[in-house]
């Protein structure tokens, strides 16, 4: 069985090109992973169809249950069940495909120009002191967005540029109000609101014109057009976008409510930081307070403290006094009374250790001059002669080491241990 199926979808895919089908939505369903899975029918007939969460976050709007779409998709089959279905590529509305090519066109060509960079976009400030709205003066997004200024920051002023936001006049009016706004420089942020509608009713929001206006303004802009599923070029070019007239309005002020309560809370931190810092430094005036005592009572501390040093030194006194006079008496005492039979007998003592003294150190000289002068006779030449050697010298006094030296009939003289020959060669041999 499966490979039927793998056939006949190898099948569908070699020779169904893709191709443009028109119908109704129905069974609508948004998977976890961000797929959507739907079927689309007419009056005859129905198909399953499943478009992947790449595909699905670039067609702009959110399909729903009854939305008549046209839709570019492969034919496949879902091997598994063995049912046959689409694989959308892309959705549009049907009947609204020539104005949402031009809208895909135009989004892809400032997209490519950087005006939709995140890093370019301006964060909207924080604690706005004026509000701006540029919007059409009989439009029910402006009732929201100033009901919803007046709930959550009623303190904060806003400044209507009324302007068309549908019909053909719409973009260059709404592109003079933004210019009015920017040139009065009254509002520290604008918010460019408009209710829901069809692509129709909200292109005035795709002029490039428009678009390139919202990318240049000084002034940081938030832009609620139409329902959450809603989008215009405007939104992608805004310094941030919010889903409806209403959520524009929240992001532009805070609450005053949070506020009051965040004011209320720094109030009470701060008053119960003083309450400590109070405390402390009453303790601490308190230990200062202890410690600091009147002049008169330092100044009879520190007569005691003299006092006490004097008797000190006295008492020193007397104590090095009568040992120096002790030590004296012993003195005198030595000097008065000598013992020379104790003398003498000290005295012969170190004589004694004197003569043994000397008598070692000469008999270790002598022992040390008779092994050297043992070593000095070992090496010397009497010690050879002695051994029965003899040095034979020439007339002149030169030492004969070789019989080939010496000639017929010449004289040598001939050193022995005892005495010298005068001998007179007769011959040699080799």
């Amino acid at each position: 069985m499966s490979e039927l199926n793998r056939a006949v979808a190898t099948l569908l895919e070699r020779n169904v090109p893709p191709l443009w089908v028109r119908g109704e939505l129905s069974n609508v369903t948004r998977a976890a992973s961000g797929h959507w899975y739907l079927t689309l029918k007419d009056d005859d007939a129905q198909v399953r169809a499943v478009m992947f969460r790449n595909r699905a976050q670039a067609i702009g709007f959110v399909p729903r249950n009854g939305d008549q779409v046209e839709v570019r998709a492969l034919a496949g089959m879902y091997q598994p069940r063995g049912e046959f279905q689409l694989n959308v590529e892309t959705m549009r509305k049907a009947g609204e495909g020539g104005l949402y090519q031009r809208f895909v066109q135009l989004r892809e060509k400032l997209r490519e120009e950087g005006l939709f960079d995140v890093t370019r976009k301006r964060a909207l400030p924080p604690m706005p002191r004026c509000v701006g709205v540029i919007t059409s003066a009989q439009a029910a997004a402006l009732r929201d967005v100033l009901t919803t200024l007046a709930r959550r920051a009623p303190q904060v002023p806003v400044i209507l540029y009324p302007t068309p936001v549908q019909g053909s006049d719409a973009p260059s009016s709404i592109r003079a109000a933004l210019r009015a706004a920017i040139r009065r420089a009254e509002c520290d942020v604008l918010l460019l609101v408009r209710g829901g509608g069809s692509i129709e009713d909200l292109w005035a929001f795709n002029d490039e014109a428009l678009a390139r206006e919202i990318a240049a303004s000084p002034i940081p802009l938030a832009c609620g057009v139409g329902h959450e599923s809603d989008f215009t070029i405007a939104d992608f070019v805004a310094d941030h976008r919010a889903a409806t007239p209403t959520a524009a309005a929240q992001a532009a002020v805070p609450d005053r409510r949070g506020l009051l309560e965040r004011c209320a809370a720094l109030a009470l931190g701060l008053a119960r930081g003083f309450e400590r810092s109070a405390a402390t430094r009453e303790q601490r005036v308190d230990t200062a307070a202890r410690l600091l005592r009147p002049p008169s009572a330092q100044w009879r501390e520190r007569a005691r403290r003299l006092e006490s040093i004097e008797w000190r030194l006295r008492a020193a006194g007397r104590v090095a006094g009568g040992q120096r006079l002790e030590r004296l008496g012993r003195l005198n005492a030595r000097l008065r009374a000598p013992q020379p039979e104790r003398e003498s007998v000290r005295v012969a003592l170190l004589a004694a250790r004197a003569y043994r003294a000397r008598r070692t150190d000469a008999s270790s000289a002598l022992t040390r001059v008779e092994a050297l002068a043992h070593k000095l006779h070992l090496v010397s030449p009497q010690a050879v002669l002695e051994r029965g050697y003899a040095i034979v010298t020439r007339a002149g006094g030169d030492v004969v080491r070789a019989a080939a030296e010496i000639g017929a009939s010449e004289r040598l003289a001939v050193q022995l241990a005892a005495g010298t020959l005068d001998v007179e060669v007769k011959g040699r041999t080799a």
